[in-house]
C-alpha cells in the first residue's frame, strides 16, 4: 500500500494549503498528496496541474434552520457539520493508500477528531505566520487568566514571542467569551497543541522572537508543544506568460522609490476614508502602488488616528514623507530590503525553511525547529518584496 499526504481546507484556505501540497510535492514528487475541499472543483484547477496532487471535492453538508450567519462562525461550523463526510472521504482513501499525514488549516480543527479517531497523524498548517501562532497557542492561557470578556479589558496583553497586544487588537471573534465564534477559537487552538505538528508560514530571520518562545514551550505553559515546523515564505507564483501592467509600470520606475500599499482582502473602508488616503498620498509627492480594502490598520511606522481609528490625509502624507525621507523611514527600508534577502535565502536549496522540513509521519525529526537562536529580540513589522520592480511595502497589517 503506498504511501499519500491528505490535506484539507476550507474553500477560504484552500489558496494558502494548495502552496503547501506544492511545496511538499517538490521535495517528494513520488509521493501522491490528496487535497479535500468543499471547493467546487474550477477552484483546484491550478492545482491539479501538478502530477502528484489531486483534488478530492467533499460535498457540503446542508445547514440546519436558522443557522448563523456570522461569516468567521460558519468558517468553523461547515467543517464541524462536515465530519461524516469527511470520515467517509478518509475511510475510503484508506483503502487504497496508508495516510502518513493528514494537514488541515485551522479552521478546520473539528477534522481532528475525526482523524484521531482513524489513528490517522495530524497536523495544523498555519498559515498567519509565526506572531499569529504564538497568540493562537497561548490562547488558553489568556482564556483561564482572564475571567471576563477580552472586549472589556481595556489593556495590553503579554503573550511570549509577541510585543504587548492591546485587547481591542484581538480579532473581534475573540472578544466575547460566550460567543460561539470564541469558543471556537479556544478550541481550534487546544488542538493544535494536541497535534503531531504544527506548519508555519514563516521563515526564521522574521520571526526570531516568535521562534524562541515556541522552541522553549512558553506559548503553551501547561502542555508540550508540538513540534513546529517553519516552511516559506510560501508565495503563490502566476503561470503563463501574462504580465500584469503594474509590474510594468514599476520595471519603469526609478529603484526604491514606489510605496507599496496592501491593506488585506476582508475588509472595507469608507467613502470618506478611501478620499483622505488618496489625498494624503498624492500630496506626498512619492510615487504609490495601492491595492485598498480593510477596516483596522497598523503600519510599521505609526501614524496618529483621529477618533474611530480615523486617518487623516495630513497623517497619511507625513506617514509617507517619514518613510521616504527621513533616518528613521531610510533604518525601515533597509530592515525590509534585509527580510526580502532573507526570505529569498530560506527557500533555496541549502535554506532554512528546506532543511527544516521532513516529510510529516509518526516519527517526525526531533527537534524540527533546528537550533536554538538563543535570541530574544523584538521583530517589528516588516514587508518583503519579490518579483520585478522597485518596491518598497508600506504595510497595513489587518485582522480577519
Amino acid at each position: 500500500m503506498e504511501d499519500t499526504i491528505v490535506l484539507y481546507a476550507t474553500p477560504e484556505h484552500l489558496n494558502t494549503i494548495s502552496l503547501l501540497a506544492k511545496f511538499i510535492s517538490k521535495h517528494h514528487p513520488s509521493i501522491p498528496i490528496i487535497i479535500i475541499s468543499t471547493a467546487a472543483a474550477s477552484a483546484a484547477a491550478t492545482i491539479t496541474a501538478v502530477p502528484s496532487i489531486t483534488y478530492h471535492p467533499l460535498p457540503t453538508a446542508a445547514l440546519p434552520p436558522n443557522f448563523t450567519t456570522n461569516p468567521v462562525e460558519l468558517f468553523f461550523e461547515i467543517p464541524r457539520l462536515n465530519n461524516p463526510n469527511l470520515h467517509q472521504a478518509l475511510r475510503q482513501i484508506s483503502h487504497k493508500s496508508k495516510i502518513k499525514a493528514f494537514i488541515i488549516d485551522f479552521f478546520c480543527y473539528p477534522a481532528f477528531e475525526v482523524s484521531t479517531s482513524l489513528n490517522i497523524p495530524t497536523y495544523f498548517d498555519f498559515s498567519t505566520g509565526a506572531f499569529g501562532l504564538c497568540a493562537m497557542l497561548y490562547w488558553p492561557t489568556i482564556h483561564e487568566a482572564v475571567s471576563g470578556n477580552i472586549k472589556d479589558l481595556n489593556d495590553f496583553i503579554h503573550i511570549p514571542g509577541c510585543p504587548p497586544i492591546h485587547s481591542s487588537d484581538f480579532p473581534e471573534g475573540m472578544f466575547y467569551r460566550g460567543s460561539n465564534t470564541y469558543k471556537h477559537f479556544l478550541k481550534s487552538a487546544i488542538n493544535m497543541a494536541k497535534s503531531n505538528g504544527i506548519i508555519v508560514n514563516s521563515f526564521d530571520a522574521i520571526a526570531v522572537r516568535a521562534k524562541e518562545a515556541l522552541s522553549n514551550g512558553l506559548c503553551t505553559p501547561n502542555a508540550p508543544t508540538p513540534p513546529i515546523y517553519f516552511l516559506g515564505p510560501l508565495i503563490d507564483s502566476q503561470n503563463g506568460n501574462a504580465e500584469h501592467e503594474c509590474l510594468r509600470w514599476l520595471d519603469l520606475q526609478p529603484s526604491d522609490s514606489v510605496i507599496f500599499l496592501c491593506f488585506g482582502r476582508r475588509g472595507l473602508f469608507s467613502a470618506e476614508q478611501l478620499k483622505e488616503i488618496a489625498i494624503g498620498l498624492e500630496n506626498s509627492g512619492h510615487r504609490f502602488l495601492w491595492v485598498f480594502m480593510v477596516e483596522e490598520m497598523k503600519v510599521a511606522l505609526p501614524l496618529e488616528e483621529a477618533e474611530g481609528g480615523f486617518v487623516t490625509a495630513v497623517e497619511l502624507e507625513e506617514g509617507v514623507r517619514e518613510l521616504m525621507d527621513s533616518e528613521t523611514g531610510r533604518d525601515v527600508r533597509q530592515r525590509i530590503m534585509e527580510m526580502k534577502i532573507a526570505a529569498e535565502a530560506a527557500v533555496r536549496k541549502d535554506g532554512s525553511s528546506n532543511i527544516s522540513f521532513t516529510l510529516p509521519g509518526p516519527d517526525p525529526v526531533a527537534d524540527p525547529m533546528g537550533p536554538k537562536t538563543g535570541s530574544t529580540a523584538q521583530t517589528r513589522s516588516f514587508g518583503s518584496g519579490s518579483g520585478s520592480g522597485p518596491i518598497i511595502f508600506f504595510f497595513f497589517f489587518c485582522e480577519l
